[in-house]
């Protein structure tokens, strides 16, 4: 065994002075001195100032982008429906070709073309996109677009006389004006 013995003296007492008078070090070795304390409030004020705006920044970002994003999505569907009409146009000037040529063994590519037509009709019908009311009605430049103008006898003057292509609108959109044939007058009927 071995003896241990325990150092009994005290080192002596040295008096107390506070860091910020000392100039010591504080914590992860930042003076601590009163404009040294105020420089890194001011900073940090500063970083919680800028953190607060860019999180008010991200938020408004992302109210923003909801409130967007239905009319991005309206925006596009009118595109492809645009870019599908002249297919539903070329469809159905098919089945008046193939209806007057009246040829009997025709009836069955009548009856396929025309499912075509229907279903690519309703696959737009299911996106909001609706026929613009043309025939009859009173010619309205918003939607409608003049293609020529012509007496028409019996008809008020600005009616809709024919239909040269069909007008489609999704919301209130015109995503095609209805190109339209418009009397002129009532043909001197009086």
């Amino acid at each position: 065994m071995t003896d241990e013995t325990t150092d009994t003296s005290v080192a002596p007492e040295e008096p107390e002075v506070p860091a910020e008078e000392a100039g010591a070090p504080g914590p992860e070795g930042v003076d601590e001195t009163p404009d040294e304390m105020a420089r890194v409030s001011a900073e940090r004020d500063d970083y919680l100032d800028q953190l607060q705006r860019t999180r008010a920044d991200f938020d408004n970002y992302r109210k923003r982008v909801e409130r967007e994003r239905p009319l991005l999505q309206d925006a596009g569907i009118r595109d492809v429906v645009g870019e599908l009409l002249p297919v539903l146009d070329n469809l159905e000037r098919a089945l008046e070709a193939l209806v007057a040529a009246g040829n009997e063994g025709a009836s069955g590519i009548v009856a396929g073309v025309e499912m075509v037509r229907q279903q690519l009709g309703g696959l737009i019908a299911g996106r909001g996109v609706e026929e613009i009311p043309a025939h009859g009605a009173a010619f309205d430049p918003t939607v409608h677009e003049a293609v020529q103008s012509v007496p028409a006898p019996g008809h008020p003057a600005g009616t809709v006389v024919a239909v040269v292509q069909r007008g489609y609108r999704m919301n209130d959109n015109v995503i095609r004006p209805a190109r339209v044939v418009v009397a002129d007058g009532d043909g001197g009927a009086s």
